[in-house]
């Protein structure tokens, strides 16, 4: 795999570095930056990158392998530009409109459950390196990006987590990361600006051939039972916000790079 080109990283410098200002500060053009390499995604006859999307994020398109091929670019501009930040915003306000206008107990047994990849890190230095989700999956350079523990924060997920912290809620993560993988995250969540949480739950052992959906629940169902009041939930899979135990709210983030059941 070529390595990434110069004007691209200077770019993600930028998408990274900034929490207010969304429109770019170049006229990037993702075709020109990269070649059109990609494998094999499943396309809808008839249906338009941005109509895919919005199928993708509404749940009314599942089990996909990969993003379209043809869809390299626009899924390309999208994360980059200035929309898939506006959009990221718009979910984190809402949940913070939400949280400070509960009237919460001080008993220190209010949570709020947040997803890691997608959702308080973001994979999208290597997407960018990997078609931006038109490549085939591969566990073997995915888990080399994953032990570099440089995964940038999403910025708009950092504020909400700070938010609520002062708030008086505790936060707790629950990753599908394997627990081999607890060094790692830890000191990538603390560097990024994630400097404390309740619990920092990872997939054991024990879910072995369970899908998130299943282990998510499960582990959400545990809070409860500890006496945990769950009162807000955050992810960018449907696989992290629907099941059991789910929350008093629960809010999707955007995310068309790709499919977890």
């Amino acid at each position: 795999m070529e390595r990434l080109p110069g004007v691209l990283l200077f770019f993600l410098a930028i998408f990274f570095s900034t929490t207010q200002a969304y429109e770019p500060l170049i006229n990037h053009h993702i075709h020109l930056l990269r070649s059109k390499s990609g494998a094999g995604g499943s396309s809808v006859p008839g249906v338009s990158c941005l109509s895919w999307r919005l199928g993708v994020e509404v749940r009314n398109i599942i089990n996909w392998k990969t993003v379209p091929a043809q869809c390299e670019s626009y899924v390309g501009h999208y994360m980059l530009g200035h929309q898939y930040r506006k959009d990221s915003k718009a979910v984190t306000d809402v949940a913070w409109l939400y949280a400070k206008s509960l009237n919460l107990t001080k008993d220190g047994k209010n949570v709020w459950v947040f997803d890691i990849d997608e959702t308080t890190l973001s994979n999208l230095p290597y997407y960018a390196r990997h078609g931006f989700g038109t490549e085939v999956y591969n566990s073997t350079s995915f888990d080399e990006w994953v032990l570099e523990g440089t995964a940038p924060a999403l910025p708009e997920s950092l504020q909400l987590y700070k938010k609520l912290l002062k708030l008086g809620v505790k936060v707790v993560f629950i990753t599908g990361r394997g627990e081999d993988r607890r060094s790692v995250t830890t000191t990538n969540l603390k560097n990024v600006g994630y400097r404390t949480w309740e619990k920092l739950v990872l997939k054991g052992s024990a879910y072995s051939g369970k899908t998130s959906y299943v282990y998510k629940s499960a582990e959400r169902e545990k809070l409860e039972k500890s006496g945990f009041r769950i009162i807000g939930n955050i992810g960018d899979r449907w696989s992290d916000i629907l099941g059991t135990s789910v929350g008093n709210r629960t809010f999707k983030l955007p995310d068309p790079l790709y499919y977890i059941s």
